[in-house]
């Protein structure tokens, strides 16, 4: 009788307009052509509740802690609809931020103690983290740049300078705390030196 062999979970990272969505597409084309199943998903959303939250999430007002609890909520249903679905069947997924983001962005970007979200984290997926964790990492300056040419910014891209410091702080602590699954990229070199990086993180789980 042939086992399913557990399919990888990547996911990535960063402050807005550090370019991370510029690579998903061919992150997924890339393990697609290894002839692995891939799930692409992101965060908040992934699931039809999901994407009702994160509407929610990205342009209303709310206090600090209902945005993590949202937050955590959405992802709840996500793992349950999605994420393992994909894993158990032997899929890779693929996704657009994870729970790191909830660290960066309601810890550290807005100041909620990291006990708390560490409690969510416990009750939502205690026994489940990204194989993988690419962060992609890029100046202030030019996260600012990026997101200028955005003519509709939400609630988060729309927060100041100081907020993404502190967001980006976050982020490069947590890559600190766990060397192992989170990779840090330089966002700011070429696409095709990015690609080369990451060709070389995943090419020895395609194999």
């Amino acid at each position: 009788m042939s086992v399913t062999k557990p399919g990888k979970f990547i996911t990535l990272e960063g402050i807005d307009g550090a370019g991370k969505s510029t690579h998903l597409a061919w992150l997924e084309q890339r393990v697609r052509a290894a002839g692995a199943e891939v799930v692409m998903t992101r965060e908040p959303g992934g699931t039809p509740l999901g994407e009702q939250l994160r509407e929610i999430l990205l342009h209303q007002s709310m206090h600090l802690e209902t945005e993590a609890l949202l937050m955590f909520a959405a992802r709840r249903e996500h793992l349950d609809k999605v994420i393992q679905p994909a894993l158990d069947r032997g899929a890779w997924v693929i996704s657009d931020r994870f729970s790191d983001a909830s660290f960066a962005y309601q810890g550290g970007g807005r100041g909620l103690p990291e006990q708390k979200l560490e409690q969510l984290e416990q009750w939502v997926h205690p026994a489940l983290q990204p194989d993988l964790t690419l962060l992609f990492d890029v100046s202030l300056e030019t996260s600012r740049q990026r997101l200028a040419a955005n003519a509709s910014l939400d609630r988060f891209e729309q927060e100041q300078q100081d907020f993404f410091q502190r967001v980006r702080r976050a982020y490069l602590a947590r890559a600190a705390q766990y060397p192992k699954r989170i990779r840090v990229i330089d966002g700011a070199r070429s696409i095709e030196a990015i690609r080369v990086e990451l060709e070389a993180l995943i090419t020895p789980w395609l194999s």
